[in-house]
C-alpha cells in the first residue's frame, strides 16, 4: 500500500523560510504527478504547486515565494518557502496522483506557522 509522509514543518517568523519534504513509499514515485495542497482553520484545502514531468506550477498567492522540486531517485518532492507570511500558516499537505490513472495518495500534513 503506498504512503506520503510529511516533514518539515514548524514555527517562523514572518520573512523566514522552511523546506518541507515528502517521501513517498509503496508505489512508483516516478509515475506519477506531485502536488502540494494547504488547509487553513476554517478555510477549505487549497492547491499550493505541483511538478509534472519536470514543469512546475504555483498558485498566483506563492509564485516567486515557493519552489517545488522532486527527485525520483529518492521518491521524495519538496516545497522550498521563502519570504513566508502568516497567511501562509497552515497544515501543508502533499498529493500523488498517478499520471495516466486513477490512484491517488494523500499524506497526513504538516504544520506551518508564521508569527508575524
Amino acid at each position: 500500500q503506498g504512503q506520503l509522509v510529511e516533514s518539515g514543518g514548524g514555527l517562523v517568523q514572518a520573512g523566514g523560510s522552511l523546506r518541507l519534504s515528502c517521501a513517498a513509499s509503496g508505489f512508483r514515485f516516478s509515475a506519477y504527478d506531485v502536488r502540494w495542497f494547504r488547509q487553513a482553520p476554517g478555510k477549505e484545502r487549497e492547491f499550493v504547486a505541483e511538478i509534472n514531468d519536470g514543469i512546475a506550477n504555483y498558485a498566483d498567492s506563492v509564485k516567486g515565494r515557493f519552489t517545488i522540486s522532486r527527485d525520483n531517485a529518492k521518491s521524495t518532492v519538496y516545497l522550498q518557502m521563502n519570504n513566508l507570511k502568516p497567511v501562509d500558516t497552515a497544515v501543508y499537505i502533499c498529493n500523488a496522483q498517478l499520471t495516466l490513472g486513477a490512484d491517488n495518495y494523500w499524506g497526513q500534513g504538516t504544520q506551518v506557522t508564521v508569527s508575524s
